[in-house]
């Protein structure tokens, strides 16, 4: 890392007391409902997860002032910003599509923000240049937008952003205009960038891997309200919605635990499982730890047997993952080679089994 004196102000501002973000968000309109409580502490990155619709963006506009809260509170370092005009909040937003002013080259873009503080034009390119070079950008400090790549212009738009010495960083779907290989790299240098502000950020995204790489904890929202929150290993191992099991790939269900044996909710099949519970419980296993069996298997070990038909087959990496129906729906993934000795199509009756110690069941 350079010498504090030589990075740019706004960055690792460690002199600056934060008591960081509290916030209670609530957005009333004809049909939805916004209620999502965020708290975060300086330093720390905060993703937003969640499916379409399910009030990620109305969030992150609401604390940037462009959607009036019409409940709850929201207090920046410990100053209440809910009436405070979205140009007077100490507040730095990266758009999904950047917004960078198309006549502006890249060193007045980021110079934009210091000249609407009150700089003067040097003071503020100034800024502008040392950003562009913490960005690795000195070289496109000239360049119009259009001459930009689109990695280039996203280091651009987050530059533009810090320059302002923000207190809250939103970011929204900042990877989502990227090809997948070059959100590969941004995506390492934007997790080093965030990694270095000292101040809260808050990213809303839909892809799980953009989360868990650049976030330390993860809000998930479904239908306005949180759902679950934790780290992102505590959010893979333990997801508590359809939705989040399907992000982080696991096959999810909820049941009565009695010991070993968990009774799944509305008259499903028993599952045997490790631990030793009581009460209600989520049971989870990968598509991994499933094996499939044409006929019923005599000599097999697993303790979780169930009769199924294909409902689907599509291409995972380098798995064909199968969508399977009946006695419990399920997800399988196997090798192309498995899927071809097994003869697999939709409508294929199949045997599904799953060892009790590839589970993993926790209290619901």
């Amino acid at each position: 890392m350079t010498d504090i004196d030589e990075t740019p102000a706004g960055l690792r501002d460690r002199g600056l007391p934060g008591e960081g973000l509290d916030a209670r968000l609530v957005v009333d309109r004809v049909t939805f409902r916004l209620d999502v409580a965020l708290t975060a502490a300086p330093g720390d990155v905060v993703a937003l997860l969640g499916p379409n619709g399910a009030g990620k963006t109305t969030a992150l506009r609401a604390l940037a002032g462009l959607v009036p809260l019409t409940g709850g509170h929201l207090r920046l370092d410990g100053a209440a910003l809910d009436r405070t005009p979205p140009e007077a909040r100490p507040v730095g937003v990266v758009f999904q599509d950047y917004l960078l002013f198309p006549h502006l080259s890249a060193l007045d873009n980021v110079a934009f923000g210091p000249r609407c503080q009150g700089a003067t034009k040097a003071e503020a390119r100034a800024q502008a240049a040392g950003w562009l070079a913490r960005m690795g950008l000195t070289g496109h400090a000239g360049a119009k937008p259009r001459r930009l790549s689109g990695g280039q212009a996203q280091r651009v738009a987050l530059a533009r952003a810090l320059a302002t010495r923000p207190r809250l960083l939103l970011l929204d779907e900042p990877l989502a205009a990227l090809d997948a290989r070059t959100r590969l790299e941004v995506r390492a240098q934007l997790r080093r960038h965030l990694a270095e502000f000292e101040a809260v950020a808050v990213l809303v995204t839909h892809d799980p891997l953009d989360a868990m790489v650049l976030a330390d904890r993860l809000v998930v929202v479904e239908h306005g309200r949180v759902v679950q929150e934790g780290t992102p290993s505590d959010i893979a191992r333990r997801p508590r919605t359809d939705y989040v099991a399907q992000l982080v790939g696991l096959n999810l269900y909820r049941g009565q635990a009695d010991g070993h044996t968990v009774r799944l909710e509305a008259a499903g099949p028993a599952l045997t499982i490790t631990e030793d519970l009581s009460g209600p419980v989520f049971v989870a296993f990968p598509p991994g730890a499933v094996t499939l069996h044409r006929d019923r298997p005599t000599g097999s070990s697993a303790r979780n047997l169930w009769r199924c038909e294909v409902a689907g087959l599509e291409t995972h990496g380098d798995q064909i993952r199968a969508d399977l129906t009946g006695t419990l729906p399920l997800t399988a993934d196997l090798t192309t080679v498995a899927a071809a000795e097994l003869g697999l199509h939709p409508g294929a009756v199949v045997w599904a089994a799953v060892k009790a110690a590839q589970t993993h069941a926790y209290p619901a």
